[in-house]
């Protein structure tokens, strides 16, 4: 199954622009049906905005973006590139604006969408969803640092590391790099520490 990346929750974010409020909410979502409730939800929630500006990409190839009354071309889309730009997917934004009284200007209002989008994104978080192997990975002390190393090398998501004896990380690897990652600890050590594989699961884990 291939991999893909999607925020890991909801997050909301906001961005103030010479008086204008900019509140911006990310959420992931699967269908369209389920990004155009979340629109209409926020909608209803900030009925007294002035704009309630959106986009939404799925992994079927569907992608949509909509100005709600601001100029073209000076919400949607730079919030869409937010996200594309991130490679990220099956995801609902929307930014509600009230208006401030002064208006900003097209690079004004690109610059306010923009970023109450990675505000929202940077409170949401970033999971990847992929086919995951645990791994039990034992280390002797002197070679703490040159493992750790080898795992952020390969993109291992550490979830616990146990101090005693010896130190033992506990850690997932996508199934593409597990094969690789083995061979370079064998490699590293000299044959003398092994990892022990557990289970393989499709899952998403947070990475940032």
């Amino acid at each position: 199954m291939t991999g893909y990346l999607t925020p890991a929750g909801v997050g909301r974010g906001e961005y103030d622009e010479k008086r204008s409020r900019f509140l911006g909410c990310v959420w992931p979502v699967a269908t369209e049906e389920e990004a155009r409730a979340r629109i209409e939800e926020t909608r209803k929630q900030y009925y007294d905005a002035r704009h309630n500006c959106f986009c939404y990409l799925l992994r079927s190839g569907t992608v949509r973006y909509g100005d709600d009354g601001e100029p073209q071309g000076t919400a949607g889309q730079p919030m869409l590139n937010v996200f594309q730009s991130e490679g990220l997917t099956d995801l609902c934004c929307v930014v509600t604006r009230y208006f401030g009284g002064v208006l900003l200007g097209a690079g004004g209002l690109v610059r306010a969408y923009t970023a109450a989008a990675k505000a929202a994104l940077s409170d949401a978080g970033v999971k990847q969803m992929a086919l995951w192997r645990e791994y039990a990975v034992p280390c002797p002390y002197p070679l703490y640092e040159r493992v750790k190393r080898l795992l952020d090398a390969h993109e291992a998501v550490v979830t616990d590391t146990d101090y005693g004896a010896d130190v033992r990380f506990s850690a997932l690897l996508r199934y593409d790099r597990a094969e690789a990652f083995e061979a370079a600890l064998r490699d590293l050590s000299a044959g003398g520490i092994q990892a022990a594989p557990g289970g393989e699961r499709f899952q998403g884990v947070r990475i940032r």
